[in-house]
């Protein structure tokens, strides 16, 4: 069995403070995704750094736009057979939102895709990433087959698919995030690029479970949340899917992040 984990930390080194060391010391995962870690290696809290078993790729935010905002880190048990950052963009490589690793039997890569902003130039970069993306997601699967390797991408997708993946849905219709092209961009890689949405297959009629929480007025504790981080994958990973959760915390002064720890369980 492998146990993956995808969180967006927001702010890895306000997370250290907050509880995101002991969680990684007692986690059970193999592989643990992050995003938004808005460090450079040499700006990672040595608390975190220090937890013992990881083997690190961290791919920070390099260009000036990006600096302080994105940031992703793949932590595997298993040292990687091969490490990769970016995928083949010169507009986003630089920007610490992709990075990638090959283990025995999978190839696992941690997304941060941008958030966008309707009817900005936000949302113009987002489209751009969303397009490039899709096209490497493709190429990052044939590859991956002609290797004997299934694949599994994990992160903040920034977009809700359906109704059942925020809560207010219906205000939210014309805001990034929700807006029905980006909704038509995941259905696409469902049913023509081969991946699947691996929690909704587990939990096909299930409202959530939502992974994400505005920490404005009280989000959390009325879980009017939308579930933006997930975990899709080729055929034969979703097939070796066996369970699913959204580690939610008990309290909202327990949180490290806005957003949950999203965890899968494979049998790969």
């Amino acid at each position: 069995m492998r146990t993956i984990v995808t969180a967006n930390v927001n702010g890895i080194r306000a997370a250290a403070k907050k509880g995101l060391v002991p969680w990684l010391t007692d986690t059970t995962a193999d592989v643990v995704l992050l995003q938004e870690v808005r460090a450079t290696a040499d700006q990672v809290p040595k608390t975190v750094t220090d937890v013992p078993g990881w083997h690190w790729l961290l791919a920070p935010a390099e260009n000036e736009g990006a600096k302080g905002r994105a940031g992703v880190a793949v932590l595997t048990r298993t040292e990687p057979t091969a490490r990769r950052i970016g995928f083949g963009s010169s507009e986003f490589d630089t920007c610490g939102r992709y990075a990638e690793v090959d283990l025995p039997g999978l190839t696992v890569g941690s997304l941060y895709l941008p958030s966008g902003e309707t009817d900005t130039p936000r949302q113009e970069e987002k489209e751009r990433f969303m397009a490039a993306f899709a096209d490497y997601l493709t190429l990052a699967a044939k590859r991956a087959a002609e290797d004997g390797r299934e694949l599994i991408v994990g992160g903040d997708f920034n977009i809700a698919h359906t109704e059942a993946d925020l809560k207010n849905w219906r205000g939210n219709k014309k805001n990034a995030g929700f807006l029905p092209h980006e909704r038509a961009w995941l259905t696409e890689l469902y049913q023509q690029r081969g991946f699947t949405d691996v929690v909704r297959s587990l939990h096909p009629d299930t409202e959530g479970p939502y992974s994400w929480w505005s920490y404005r007025g009280r989000a959390f504790d009325n879980d009017a949340g939308w579930r933006i981080d997930l975990q899709i994958a080729t055929a034969g990973a979703a097939a070796a899917a066996r369970s699913a959760r959204v580690e939610r915390a008990p309290s909202h002064d327990t949180r490290w992040s806005d957003h949950a720890p999203v965890l899968c369980v494979y049998d790969l």
